[in-house]
């Protein structure tokens, strides 16, 4: 088999921390995983942690920092666990940009796999008879932190909790400048893409409220972050003279207009 244990241990709690600060993320399910990209050809082994919609790829068990990650976020299908020749089980994920092969130790925990993504991305537990109850427990209990997670992210009160309305119309949209990245990916963002903008939106270190990273030009190349803290219902912009502004879209419009249009906002161009 190509996996290094059969039985996954949790990493240790300092490793843990570290993982949790740099992803900014939930951890909701991990274990090793082969991994092949459409363009390879061959599957490669990592221990794999799915933190909200995303799947960090690590070299080894220990390794603090991931090596990739997979955002599973516009997952549109994923195909039945089958065995290989050797046992593992196997399924492709159909993301919008490209088709992604896993293969778990053996078809149980491919399937077990396959339900944590299904839940995480369809918002729903899948009816899968084959899912073993404490499983499926598991599974719910993920569902809830996953709605919860988002509602968050997208600032919603309370009280839209209590009404029975559909997910789309509680969860608001993110400014088009917010990445779920540590505030070293938000640099080498920043480092790596100076034409797309120079104003990052991202999650703060204690995935509760919010910070922003920006590089700016004087006599040398800059890098500058700010803390925005949310009260629920509204945000607040942690300056010498502190700003209280009511959405995430009028924190990134305060910077642009307080700079005269010096920041703009970081937009990948597609």
């Amino acid at each position: 088999r190509e996996h290094p244990e059969e039985i996954p241990q949790p990493a240790p709690r300092r490793i843990f921390q570290v993982r949790q600060s740099i992803t900014g993320l939930p951890l909701y399910f991990q274990g090793y995983l082969s991994v092949r990209h459409s363009k390879c050809q061959e599957f490669r082994v990592y221990w794999t942690e799915l933190r909200g919609t995303m799947l960090f790829l690590y070299d080894d068990k220990k390794a603090p920092t991931y090596s990739q990650k997979l955002d599973i976020s516009t997952l549109a299908s994923a195909t039945n666990v089958y065995p290989d020749e050797n046992g593992s089980g196997q399924f492709i994920l159909m993301l919008s940009n490209e088709e992604v092969e896993l293969k778990a130790n053996d078809c149980e925990c491919g399937k077990e796999w396959k339900g944590f993504i299904l839940t995480v991305t369809k918002l729903s537990v899948p009816p899968d008879e084959s899912l073993l109850p404490g499983q499926l427990t598991r599974m719910h209990e993920v569902l809830e932190k996953e709605k919860k997670r988002r509602i968050i992210l997208n600032n919603c009160s309370s009280a839209s909790l209590n009404r029975k309305s559909p997910p789309s119309s509680i969860l608001t949209t993110m400014p088009a400048c917010f990445y779920a990245v540590s505030w070293q990916e938000a640099k080498e963002m920043l480092e790596k893409n100076p034409s797309c903008g120079n104003l990052i939106l991202r999650p703060s270190s204690d995935s509760k409220n919010y910070a922003i990273t920006i590089r700016h030009e004087l006599d040398a190349p800059r890098l500058k972050h700010y803390k925005v803290m949310s009260t629920g219902t509204s945000y607040i912009v942690e300056l010498e003279r502190p700003v209280t502004l009511p959405s995430l879209q009028d924190v990134i419009d305060y910077f642009v207009t307080q700079t005269r249009g010096k920041l703009k906002p970081f937009v990948r161009q597609t």
